[in-house]
């Protein structure tokens, strides 16, 4: 048994506890709570610099790890089907995703205090690198197919592959959709159906030139679609926004991640909330791509639950979720940090299903417990934590990985 001190815990649950502590015992959180003294439990005091707060582990809700090799390789773009271009590009120069890029992005992503991603992969190349790390993942494997002949057969051949993977217990894997410009109204369906209660993941909303596509049937993506050969006349525009297709599609659900939803209106938030879907908001890559800055503080007043991703380096200059938080508190300033912080934390960790395991510090949780050095006139934690922390001040408390866990 330890008990860890510091200055601040946030155990997210609850408000941040001054002068806090935290009980471990095999690697589990037995308890927290504000001042250990006149303490009888004679439990050994480990008391780490007085001048910290305490909190979970960070959930990077999106990313996509097999693109890490991409790293300032994919410059900004006026607009996303052009920044997108730019990346097919380059990823058609390799064979495949380099693994060594992929080893330092969760070396990287850990050391600025990640416990959780979920993320996106077409080759399913991240899963021996997170198998070796001490990352948890919902691992999605991405269906892309715009005139699938057989979504049915393609699911199942996705299927197949994850059911070759060596099963372990802090990686989830599930099949997923790219986006509803990418994958045909057919393959929507037939994944929707095999989902079962995995969670999944569809990039969504996320450029002007999808609301274009899925209204008209015109634009950028048509452009591209044609030009890849994938294009089918087959396929007719349901006059429809993002969140009314794959609604139409049996995707709208309470496992749903509806990620970046940058063009989405109130009404269509507001169809996510009420359904318990979650948004997946990453502001920088958004930025990057020529997708437009995502409307945040609208995301928090429709009441949908939002989670926060960093997505790939190709689109984002590190994987440190701090950096994420600094954008979004700029873009959301009327939003509680409590709320922002919680959706670094407990919300992404509901929403990839590891709630029960990993969010925030309770009784029967994982110990995966960052430290953050505070300036010692720090009076609002958690304002302070929004405002950039860099790796450097950022130090895990336990060593219980998720391979420790029962």
């Amino acid at each position: 048994m330890s008990i860890l001190r510091a200055r601040w815990v946030l155990p997210i649950s609850q408000p941040p506890i001054e002068n806090g502590w935290v009980e471990i015992q095999d690697g589990r959180i037995i308890a927290c709570g504000a001042d250990l003294q006149g303490d009888q439990s004679g439990a050994r005091r480990d008391a780490p610099p007085p001048s910290i707060a305490i909190l979970p582990g960070l959930v990077n809700a999106h990313t996509h790890l097999e693109l890490s090799w991409m790293r300032d390789r994919v410059p900004p773009g006026a607009t996303m089907p052009e920044w997108v271009e730019r990346l097919m590009a380059l990823r058609r120069t390799v064979d495949r995703d380099p693994p060594e890029a992929i080893h330092e992005a969760i070396r990287e992503a850990r050391a600025a205090g990640t416990t959780l991603v979920g993320d996106i992969t077409n080759t399913l190349a991240s899963y021996e690198p997170l198998a070796d790390s001490a990352l948890s993942a919902a691992v999605f494997r991405e269906l892309l197919g715009f005139s699938a002949a057989d979504p049915a057969a393609t699911v199942a051949a996705a299927r197949a592959e994850i059911e070759a993977l060596t099963p372990i217990a802090w990686l989830r894997p599930s099949i997923v959709p790219h986006a509803p410009y990418s994958v045909s109204p057919g393959l929507l369906r037939a994944i929707a159906g095999a989902a079962g209660a995995s969670t999944v993941s569809i990039h969504l909303g996320e450029s002007s030139e999808e609301v274009e596509f899925l209204r008209h049937g015109r634009g950028a993506w048509r452009g591209m679609l044609a030009r890849l050969g994938v294009w089918t006349d087959e396929w007719k525009a349901p006059a429809a926004g993002p969140v009314g297709y794959i609604a139409a599609n049996g995707l709208l659900t309470d496992r749903l991640l509806a990620v970046h939803c940058v063009q989405l209106t109130d009404v269509e938030l507001q169809a996510l909330a009420a359904a318990g879907a979650t948004v997946v908001t990453c502001p920088r890559s958004n930025r990057w791509t020529g997708a437009g800055l995502p409307p945040v503080e609208r995301f928090y007043a429709s009441g949908v639950r939002v989670a926060i991703g960093t997505d790939s380096l190709s689109s984002v200059e590190d994987l440190n979720l701090f950096s994420e938080l600094k954008l979004i508190r700029d873009l959301a300033p009327a939003v509680p940090p409590r709320e922002i912080l919680a959706s670094a934390t407990t919300h992404g960790a509901d929403a990839l299903g590891f709630g029960d395991e990993l969010g925030t510090i309770q009784p029967g949780k994982r110990a995966e417990l960052i430290a953050v050095r505070l300036p010692s006139e720090t009076v609002d934690v958690e304002e302070y934590l929004l405002s950039g922390i860099e790796p450097s001040d950022v130090t895990w408390l336990s060593a219980c990985g998720p391979r420790e866990a029962p």
